[in-house]
């Protein structure tokens, strides 16, 4: 019998998987609440690695390309070139890009279509949408969530909520001694623990941004870095982030039905950098993996260690003082660099491993940074 999977929700990790799915011949849903697929813009900056996840599916959504890092901590500066340049892509191109190849593989789109509620029966899933102003029921064998961080499939199955991260940043006018292939970040961790990033988007423009632990105090902390370095604001994006704590499995049975999260709604994000494009897609090729062939899925395995990974590092990280971030930077000789370059953040227990081979000394730091705190 043909499997018939529910996907809730028009996200870039939603369609992703509609596409994996339906080009192998199942039958796919895709609901989605907004009446058309309209996402808000927001600039991205990923790793290469995700052409090797999306292949031609990445194609048109990819708007610049990084190929050089700066540091900075107190004065400080370090650069880092990366022989496999970075790429800065556009979320709602993409969005639209996976949207017309999931259609084209065959998965049907239902627009307007909000899930209000999901429950088992005997033999399925049964599930209440509001569309066009009427409750609607349904059911499939499978239902993935994919409704992102505040995801309605995921309070349902019983998965709880999920603590979130506030990312803010504002469109800027590129300084005139910036070249549109590098990328600059800030370490002020009394500002916020994590950074402050600007990344270029076009030969003039670029998007300014940092994470905040809560709404409000990250918007504070970004005017005034916005004010202190003499940027003018063009306009603001922002987007909740899942704050990936531990490991939760993205498959449960539900009655007799099987439900999935993927993307934001299963918390797929590095910690390290509070990025989740990369592991949130490879996070649905676990799942398409356990769908289509069953069992246990290797890819999933693979990404909780690297997300453990970066959780560990976060964990360092976050216990960083300014004085630690300019030692940081000090050890970056160019043997650490070349490291650097090496490898990608999606690798992130390869980076490691060389860096400390190369450079002894980071271990100390990180060591004291972790047992101690601030």
């Amino acid at each position: 019998m043909t499997k018939d999977i529910a996907i809730i929700g028009g996200s870039a990790a939603g369609f992703f998987t509609a596409y994996l799915l339906a080009r192998q011949g199942l039958q796919v849903r895709v609901f989605e609440a907004s009446d058309r697929i309209n996402p808000s813009p927001r600039t991205l900056i990923v790793t290469d690695h995700v052409r090797t996840v999306l292949g031609t599916l990445l194609d048109g959504a990819v708007v610049n390309a990084i190929n050089r890092f700066e540091l900075f901590a107190d004065g400080r500066a370090a650069a880092v070139s990366l022989p496999r340049p970075d790429l800065i892509i556009e979320r709602s191109t993409l969005i639209h890009n996976l949207a017309e190849r999931a259609e084209a593989a065959g998965a049907r789109l239902l627009c307007n279509h909000r899930l209000l509620e999901l429950r088992p029966n005997s033999q399925r899933l049964e599930f209440t949408l509001s569309a066009n102003g009427h409750t609607v029921d349904t059911s499939s064998q499978i239902v993935i969530g994919a409704d992102g961080a505040y995801s309605t499939v995921a309070r349902s199955a019983g998965w709880g909520e999920r603590p979130k991260l506030p990312l803010i940043q504002a469109v800027v006018d590129l300084p005139k001694d910036m070249s549109p292939h590098t990328a600059r970040v800030w370490f002020l961790p009394e500002e916020t623990p994590y950074f402050y990033w600007l990344i270029p988007f076009s030969p003039t423009r670029g998007v300014l941004g940092l994470i905040g632990e809560d709404r409000a105090r990250g918007r504070e902390s970004l005017d005034w870095f916005l004010e202190k370095r003499g940027f003018s604001p063009i306009e603001f994006q922002s987007a909740l982030i899942p704050h990936y704590t531990r490991w939760i499995r993205n498959h449960r049975k539900f009655g007799i039905g099987h439900v999935y999260l993927v993307g934001d709604a299963a918390g797929h994000v590095k910690m390290s950098t509070v990025g989740g494009i990369v592991t949130g897609f490879r996070g649905v090729l676990g799942v398409a993996e356990k769908i289509i062939k069953g069992g246990p899925s290797r890819e999933l395995m693979k990404l909780r260690g690297e997300l453990n990974r970066h959780l560990l590092l976060r964990k360092v990280l976050h216990n960083f003082t300014q004085a630690d971030y300019v030692a940081l930077l000090d050890m970056l000789n160019s043997s650490t660099r070349k490291s650097l370059a090496s490898f990608t953040r999606d690798e992130v227990g390869k980076l490691l491993f060389r860096i400390i081979i190369r450079q002894p000394s980071f271990i100390l730091l990180a060591m004291r940074s972790f047992l101690l705190g601030k």
